[in-house]
């Protein structure tokens, strides 16, 4: 047998330091742990679940966006075959419905060019991080715990991180005032911060109406800009919804990063910036919408966002009268009811946690709730936690930049059926009653020990 010439090998030093960033294995290793344990019941996917949609639904979202175009903006049939088809505006197709609609939906007042279309929440975060972070004393603050997404975000493009511990309620205002601070005290910029006001990843946590206030004012008198993310806002458990921090400023310091994947579904890729803060250029005595130098940067990552993918979306918007919240009342219904099922069937299988040291929130909706437990939730336990009990769950240490979250872990309601939400927290809790009766390290436990 011969072999080829020895292939050319990279020394990983030399590449770009957030590839030796623990973060960014942590989504590849929770889909390990699934592939490797396909009979475990899964708490860990924050995806929406697939009872909600059907590879049908396309054919006839783009029909109906075909008829819009037709119908409404007066297009002939060469024209739409072109819109559809072709490589279209940086900025998107789907702005003056997206506008209508957050205008719907929202109550933000905003303008198609102050909008940006994006290859989902991620292109639309990594654009704005991009163009606002202009050197290495620009800081970002992000909420402690923080989804992944954002912090590995930062990581790759090199951003420093101003961790700002969450509060009972989420991201406390008086804690990012003090962030902020921190930050300058350091030498640096502080330049924005993340916020999900509503039942934020991972934590499940909301903030009051007073808090947004609060958040907004801290934003002014710091001179920082808010990156709102909402992509949980439409699931609620009492069917009532808090205005966005972006309704709700006056000064235009929110920039508000949207996505259609749990409104629509993620496999459409779509998601959207909305940015009109006015960008002044002093050499040329012109001014642009912040969206517009966005855009700059997307053409030269992705250059725009699929159409065929946006008349999906558009067409969901025209069905239904550019109202999302409308849309997204069967999905609101059944998220409503895997969160409630989730806190009684905790209650049920643990009624003595506050005994032995457990506890856990009572999130106003979304996807995800947190536990606490007295030991060390980790990967190896986690390990432990799929083979033997058949349950996985993720560890909130994933979420936290320093050593936190190492007794805790996130629960996600949204991928399963309540048959396996109980099904799972039976196990979750003989998982919590072995590790308990195992206080130090020990061997995987048989079958029979995990089943007692």
């Amino acid at each position: 047998m011969t072999t080829g010439p020895h292939p050319f090998t990279l020394d990983k030093a030399t590449l770009h330091p957030s590839l030796c960033d623990p973060l960014l294995d942590v989504m590849n290793f929770l889909n390990e742990i699934v592939d490797r344990f396909p009979h475990a019941i899964s708490f860990a996917p924050g995806r929406p679940h697939e009872g909600l949609f059907t590879p049908g639904d396309t054919e006839r979202l783009i029909t109906r966006y075909r008829q819009y175009l037709r119908d409404e903006r007066g297009l002939s049939e060469e024209q739409i075959t072109t819109t559809l088809l072709q490589y279209g505006p940086t900025s998107g197709i789907i702005r003056e419905l997206l506008v209508r609609t957050l205008h719907n939906d929202e109550g933000i007042h905003a303008r198609p060019d102050d909008v940006v279309i994006t290859v989902g929440f991620q292109e639309a975060l990594f654009t704005t991080l991009r163009a606002l972070f202009a050197g290495p004393d620009d800081v970002l603050l992000v909420p402690e715990p923080c989804y992944t997404g954002v912090t590995g975000a930062a990581a790759v493009l090199g951003i420093p991180l101003q961790p700002v511990p969450e509060g009972q309620n989420g991201l406390d205002a008086d804690a990012v005032a003090r962030a902020a601070d921190a930050a300058r005290e350091a030498g640096k910029r502080p330049r924005a911060c993340y916020a999900v006001p509503d039942f934020a990843n991972p934590s499940g946590h909301t903030l009051t109406l007073t808090d947004r206030h609060r958040l907004l004012a801290v934003a002014h008198h710091h001179d920082l800009l808010l990156l709102e993310d909402n992509p949980y806002g439409f699931f609620t458990r009492d069917g009532h919804r808090h205005p966005t921090l972006h309704s709700l400023d006056t000064r235009g310091h929110v920039i508000y990063l949207g996505s259609f994947a749990k409104s629509c579904f993620p496999g459409a890729r779509v998601g959207y910036v909305v940015a009109g803060q006015p960008v002044h250029d002093v050499a040329t005595g012109t001014s642009t919408p912040l969206a517009a130098e966005l855009a700059k940067i997307k053409s030269m990552i992705t250059v725009n966002t699929p159409a065929v993918s946006q008349a999906v979306i558009g067409g969901m918007l025209v069905e239904h009268d550019c109202s999302l919240a409308t849309a997204n009342d069967p999905a609101a219904r059944f998220y409503r009811r895997n969160m409630d099922v989730l806190l009684d069937a905790l209650a049920t299988a643990l009624p003595d946690a506050a005994q032995r040291g457990v506890r856990w929130n009572n999130p106003g909706g979304g996807f995800f709730a947190c536990l606490e437990v007295p030991f060390t939730a980790d990967e190896a336990l986690l390990e432990i936690s799929a083979e033997r009990f058949g349950v996985i769950w993720t560890p909130m240490s994933s979420f936290h930049t320093g050593p936190g979250g190492r007794n805790a872990l996130r629960l996600s309601i949204s991928y399963l059926d309540p048959h396996q939400i109980r099904d799972g927290v039976r196990r979750l809790a003989r998982l919590i009653t072995w590790r308990l009766a195992h206080p130090t390290p020990t061997p995987t436990p048989t079958l029979k020990e995990a089943a007692q």
